[in-house]
C-alpha cells in the first residue's frame, strides 16, 4: 500500500473505493483534499463520470473535521449541497 493512500484511509469516513475514488482526481494525501476542498473534489468526481451520491460530499467534510458525516450540522450539509450544485450547474453537469 502506497503511504499516502494509508494516509488517506486514516481519515473518518474514508474506506479504499472513497481513496481509490480520491486518487483518480488526483487527490493523494490529506493536504492535497483540505487544500482541493470537499466540493472542488466532489465536483472532479462527478465530472470524471463516477456516480457519487451526496454521502460522499459529506463523507470528504466530515473527514476533514473528524467527524462522521451522518453528525454533520444539516445547515452544513445543505450549504455543501448548494454549493456542490452551483458548481456543477456551472460546469454542465447537471
Amino acid at each position: 500500500m502506497h503511504p499516502s493512500q494509508s494516509e488517506l484511509l486514516k481519515l473518518k469516513n474514508l474506506g479504499l473505493a472513497s481513496v481509490n475514488i480520491l486518487h483518480s482526481i488526483g487527490i493523494r494525501t490529506c493536504d492535497d483534499l483540505r487544500r482541493i476542498g470537499p466540493v472542488e473534489a466532489f465536483t472532479c468526481i462527478r465530472a470524471r463520470g463516477i456516480n457519487a451520491s451526496r454521502v460522499l460530499l459529506y463523507a470528504l467534510q466530515g473527514a476533514l473535521l473528524d467527524v462522521h458525516w451522518n453528525e454533520l450540522d444539516p445547515d452544513l450539509k445543505r450549504r455543501l449541497a448548494d454549493e456542490a450544485d452551483r458548481a456543477m450547474s456551472a460546469q454542465g453537469q447537471d
